[in-house]
């Protein structure tokens, strides 16, 4: 039986997987699928991302990353929590704090624009995260969109997904990692030497800008 040690409400736990209870699907992706459980001794409720190992590098590269960097971001009130994880044979599970839903689940939801003082909110939220990743980690998260920013019942937001995260070098990343072309900014979709694509994290902040246009406005500003 595998077991690991866990925070669950301030306190360090060893648990087991069979503790949690699944309840129901949040979403999916090609990532992994996200799932609400509770933590039945203490009938906690978490998002639970299932990831399958293959025998893809890629992929495991991915879940590599994601687990690394939420892991090691614990201390970042702007980054989704993880409270721990399992890694078994054949899946990884990482446990974090339950959120509300993500800011492109909420416009599909409410259809019209959000309002500014939300999205002042979610730009000194998503800028302090990406600031923390690169001036303590060394990383950009490059995979900035709606779908990725989360927000809880109490009104604090938060970002998450980082499987397609890249580490940099000089303050600059040196490779061509997929991402959402929608959100993508030029340099990263047509770089200059196709070999060796230099970008940083200005990229991501083309990426977020272009999220919170799609927010104000309740459209994608690119319509062709």
């Amino acid at each position: 039986m595998m077991q690991y040690s866990f925070i669950i409400n301030r306190k360090r736990k060893f648990i087991e997987q069979k503790e949690f209870a699944k309840q129901n699907l949040l979403g999916s992706g090609s990532c992994g699928t996200v799932f609400k459980m509770e933590y039945k001794p203490s009938k906690t409720k978490l998002a639970v991302k299932v990831m399958s190992r293959t025998t893809s590098d890629e992929e495991n590269k991915r879940i590599i990353m994601d687990l690394d960097v939420v892991v090691k971001s614990y201390d970042c009130s702007y980054i989704v929590r993880c409270f721990g994880y399992f890694i078994r044979e054949t899946e990884v599970w990482i446990c974090m704090e339950l959120m509300a839903t993500c800011f492109d689940k909420l416009l599909k939801l409410i259809q019209q624009c959000i309002p500014e003082y939300i999205l002042g909110k979610l730009t000194f939220s998503t800028v302090t995260a990406l600031t923390y990743l690169k001036e303590k980690h060394g990383i950009m998260h490059r995979d900035v969109k709606p779908s990725n920013i989360l927000i809880d019942e109490q009104g604090n937001i938060k970002l998450c997904d980082f499987g397609i995260s890249g580490v940099l070098i000089d303050s600059m990343a040196k490779s061509r990692n997929a991402g959402c072309a929608a959100y993508m900014s030029p340099e990263r979709i047509c770089p200059s030497t196709q070999e060796k694509p230099d970008y940083d994290i200005r990229a991501d902040i083309w990426s977020l800008g272009i999220s919170l246009i799609e927010l104000a406005t309740n459209a994608y500003p690119y319509q062709n």
